[in-house]
């Protein structure tokens, strides 16, 4: 059970004492200063790979547009005074409804890459979630985090056993959770990268999972360390895997014991294949925007599969999540927990894990005041009875 505990009452009077001595926040609060120094902290290349979406970035925008569509509707008189903002998921107790979610190359936003957002998120009781595109081991990130939750998430490999040796040492170092990302078996259209020609796994960024990998250095002739351009010629061949089907997922079962969750499912109809495919968990989500350009916002996509799913497998959710009442949104259509992706990749830019940390803490602050407010004092009290559509 986690010993973590936020109170945005407490977190905000502290930053306005703090003010009292002339110490402004190192992190800036609101959402446009905090983009703009990310944007000011990174070489141009590494923010519009961060910020970037697909195509003319019409899914970012409409994953935004779709939080405004709904409104909450405050209640009074309902003494909010005592919260517990926490929820469990597969056996854990997390100490409020959020993960840091699977972020690869942070190689390209801070030197300490994963190892510092991991410390951050082990600091606050956060569960953290390694992507398989990470600049740094799964290997090195779990001995950062010590005994904190972790969980990792896979693109699975066309070399199948390079895949499943990726689960395997997930199990072995500790992550209590596997999360496939379906959305992302071929890279999508990305102008802004494009137009700067970078993709920087080429350039050996972001291949930490793989370079350390047995079953990948064992395809190889000579090591990643001795010939780095082979290691990354073979990553160009296997990265991704555009024939995965529903009939792979018998495979991975077979190599794991630990949840697994879907994360990129978006339509009923997939969700309902899942759960009856036996998967533990999903995750709705559009990757950000970065895929699909033109595609559904993620929020709109929320409600139709949690009423697919009919209380089965829990359903979590991503993509566009900046602020505490988003957070509520998505938790009152039926979500059970939220995953941060670029917010806290700002944080990263700005301060490394301080910065993290921080965002991290003002984010749930800002949750744990909107859901006071609006009459909740609980996560399981929210429903679609908290919101109107406009």
């Amino acid at each position: 059970m986690s010993q973590h505990t936020f109170d945005g009452a407490v977190h905000q009077i502290q930053i306005y004492l703090r003010g009292l001595a002339g110490q402004r926040p190192a992190i800036p609060i609101a959402l446009e200063h905090l983009e703009e120094k990310a944007r000011q902290a990174l070489r141009p290349e590494a923010w519009d790979y961060v910020a970037g979406g697909a195509g003319i970035e019409d899914t970012v925008r409409a994953n935004r547009e779709a939080f405004r569509k709904w409104r909450i509707v405050p209640r009074m008189l309902r003494d909010v005074s005592q919260r517990d903002l926490s929820v469990e998921l597969f056996g854990l107790k997390m100490p409020a409804p959020v993960l840091l979610g699977p972020v690869g190359v942070q190689g390209i936003v801070h030197a300490e890459a994963e190892v510092a957002s991991a410390r951050a998120a082990a600091s606050l009781g956060i569960p953290f979630v390694y992507s398989t595109a990470a600049s740094r081991s799964p290997e090195q990130v779990a001995e950062a985090m010590g005994a904190a939750a972790r969980w990792y998430q896979l693109y699975w490999s066309k070399d199948h056993e390079i895949a499943a040796s990726m689960v395997s040492r997930a199990g072995r170092a500790g992550y209590s959770a596997v999360v496939v990302t379906l959305d992302t078996t071929i890279l999508g259209w990305r102008p802004r990268d494009l137009e700067r020609a970078f993709l920087p796994f080429l350039t050996g960024e972001g291949v930490g999972c793989f370079f350390s990998d047995p079953v990948f250095r064992s395809r190889l002739v000579a090591p990643p360390e001795q010939d780095p351009a082979a290691a990354v010629r073979l990553w160009g061949a296997v990265f991704g895997n555009p024939a995965l089907s529903w009939n792979d997922l018998p495979f991975l079962r077979s190599r794991t014991k630990l949840p697994i969750l879907l994360k990129g499912i978006v339509h009923p109809e997939d969700a309902a294949r899942a759960v009856d495919a036996g998967v533990d968990g999903l995750i709705v989500s559009n990757h950000g925007g970065r895929q699909v350009d033109g595609a559904v916002g993620a929020l709109d996509a929320l409600p139709r599969v949690v009423g697919a799913v009919k209380g089965r497998i829990p359903v979590l959710f991503d993509s566009g999540i900046r602020n505490g009442s988003d957070a509520m949104k998505a938790l009152a259509l039926g979500a059970r927990a939220v995953l941060l992706g670029r917010l806290y990749i700002y944080g990263l830019a700005i301060a490394g894990e301080a910065g993290v940390r921080e965002v991290v803490q003002n984010f749930v602050g800002d949750f744990d005041l909107t859901l006071a407010l609006s009459g909740y004092r609980s996560c399981g009290e929210l429903s679609e009875a908290a919101l109107v559509r406009e």
